[in-house]
């Protein structure tokens, strides 16, 4: 993704330099961390920034309030991507510590992982995610990209809090079986907390939080089993969307708001 997408005082782009990067941790520590109530490591703490060994490699996306500047004091939204060469150089992905992904990487094609997702509290807006997924979209036709995936995030770490979206997710979304995540070994938990009959699909997308929604609306998948991440506080998903799937009326906005940013509204 070479070009800026601009809504209004809103702009969408990767990363450009080293303080934007850390703009975007420090926005992410803010979210995580004093929002959420995860736990920070003590380096963390003292830095005032969510960071791991991914984030040198990642591409980083950012929404910036241009009103605010045009750079590292402008960032109110990120994303995190991760391609499979970098992975590579790497030596894995970031899902691969909660999910075992095998059936993913078997997929032919070109690998994009999505993560790291948060946007500052006064900016929760429609047209933020709006614009958080058109940069998406712009990079995935960039480069080509043939399926997503990542861990996406229910708050809470009790999963009879969560059953009725997590038996929703179960039963109306597991991915097929060729490419189909399980949660590893010991961080295995059950998604079928209900039986079919009591989980009202109307209820549970309620229930969901707005980014799992919005792969959903993208014709995404969910893997099989969730992960309680203690560490921030969540219970953990893998989402998948092979580009192929997607469906016609999101391709066909891709391709709009790509020429008019107004088109967003659209979403």
């Amino acid at each position: 993704m070479t070009s800026v997408l601009r809504s209004g005082d809103l702009e969408v782009r990767l990363a450009a330099d080293r303080s934007e990067i850390e703009a975007a941790q420090t926005l992410r520590y803010s979210v995580f961390y004093d929002e959420m109530g995860a736990h920070p490591t003590p380096e963390m703490a003292a830095l005032g920034r969510d960071f791991d060994e991914f984030d040198l490699l990642c591409d980083h996306l950012l929404v910036i309030d241009t009103s605010m500047g045009r750079g590292a004091e402008g960032v109110v939204g990120t994303y995190r991507l991760m391609q499979r060469s970098q992975a590579e150089c790497f030596g894995r992905f970031y899902t691969a510590s909660e999910f075992d992904i095998t059936r993913i990487l078997r997929q032919e094609g070109r690998l994009l992982e999505l993560g790291r997702s948060c946007v500052h509290r006064a900016y929760r807006t429609k047209l933020t995610m709006q614009m958080l997924w058109r940069g998406i979209a712009a990079y995935v036709n960039q480069h080509k990209i043939d399926l997503m995936f990542g861990c996406a995030s229910l708050p809470g770490t009790d999963p009879q809090a969560l059953a009725l979206p997590l038996s929703y997710l179960r039963y109306h979304h597991l991915a097929p079986e060729d490419f189909r995540p399980a949660a590893l070994p010991g961080l295995y938990t059950d998604m079928a907390l209900l039986p079919p009959e009591e989980v009202d699909p109307k209820r549970a997308l309620v229930a969901l939080p707005p980014l799992v929604k919005g792969y959903l609306r993208l014709g995404g998948f969910i893997g099989d089993g969730a992960v309680i991440d203690r560490q921030f506080n969540t219970i953990d998903v893998c989402v998948i969307v092979k580009t192929d799937l997607v469906t016609d009326k999101y391709q066909k906005h891709y391709e709009r708001t790509a020429r008019d940013p107004q088109a967003a509204q659209d979403f």
